[in-house]
């Protein structure tokens, strides 16, 4: 799996730890930007990265901002981008299961690097279900997206 990443200049540090501590353990990554702590802006990097997955140059991403918050509603305008705010596990593993999220948003001035990690992991190691129930919700969140667009 292709895990592309990405983060303004409020989530550089934690962006760089997760691409170092990732690519350790051998995760094929994409280091989208920023690649500095110049001020930035958080839509930019939602956009690349949203683009990344819907060309199909990565499978998922995750994207980082101050607060996780800004850079998950700028993702979600992009069609075929189903974005979650996970500040925890449960949160990370669900999102992909119940709901097939593609790309784990998270604020570097709200979780610190080991619990990142640990939220970065349970999202990648999760699938979605193909049960029934979220096959059916999928399909209507998909329906919402294809009627505003």
């Amino acid at each position: 799996m292709k895990i592309a990443i990405a983060g303004d200049h409020a989530g550089f540090a934690l962006k760089q730890f997760l691409m170092e501590r990732l690519g350790q353990e051998g995760v094929d990554l994409v280091d989208l930007g920023a690649y500095d702590t110049m001020p930035s802006d958080y839509p930019d990097y939602a956009r690349i990265l949203g683009d990344a997955l819907r060309e199909g140059r990565a499978d998922r991403g995750i994207l980082v901002c101050g607060s996780g918050v800004g850079a998950c509603v700028a993702a979600n305008k992009i069609k075929g981008v189903r974005a979650g705010l996970c500040h925890d596990t449960y949160s990370a593993h669900q999102g992909v299961e119940h709901d097939d999220i593609n790309i784990l948003c998270m604020g570097s001035r709200i979780v610190g690097t080991s619990l990142a990690l640990d939220i970065v992991h349970a999202f990648l190691g999760a699938a979605f279900s193909y049960e029934d129930r979220h096959v059916r919700r999928l399909n209507k969140i998909l329906d919402i997206e294809n009627r505003q667009r």
